[in-house]
């Protein structure tokens, strides 16, 4: 049983939200939206809730998910938190475009939860040990 980890859903279709925050949950992971990467990085800033994975859509309106994941990685603190984007676009200038803005790793949509799952798994933190 993997455990339940916080994510930050970074998405601005509606039906998107829906369909993946459904899937995360089913998973047994927390989810938190925010609609484009300035709303992303608001919710990183508050530290109400530390974030183990941000699933960042790349193309979004007010700050797409390149330009919030460049502003995370310029933040110490963020320097490791996995950002995983995902994309529409699957053409290997996309996935080059990814990595050069910082993010770890990428799928593709429509969302799929085999992916979601394989992903999620790979770039969980390290589970803390148990006293």
């Amino acid at each position: 049983m993997s455990r339940t980890l916080n994510l930050l859903l970074v998405e601005d279709n509606q039906v998107n939200q829906v369909v993946a925050s459904s899937m995360l949950k089913k998973l047994g992971h927390t989810v938190t939206l925010a609609e484009n990467g300035k709303q992303a990085l608001e919710a990183l800033q508050q530290g109400e809730r530390r974030f183990d994975i941000v699933l960042m859509d790349c193309q979004m309106p007010v700050m797409d998910g390149y330009e919030a994941t460049r502003n995370i990685r310029e933040n110490p603190e963020w320097q490791d938190l996995p950002v995983i984007a995902v994309t529409a676009n699957v053409m290997q200038g996309d996935r080059d475009d990814c990595l050069e803005s910082g993010m770890n790793d990428y799928i593709t949509k429509p969302y799929n939860r085999a992916d979601l799952k394989s992903i999620i798994d790979r770039w969980a933190p390290p589970q803390p040990p148990e006293d």
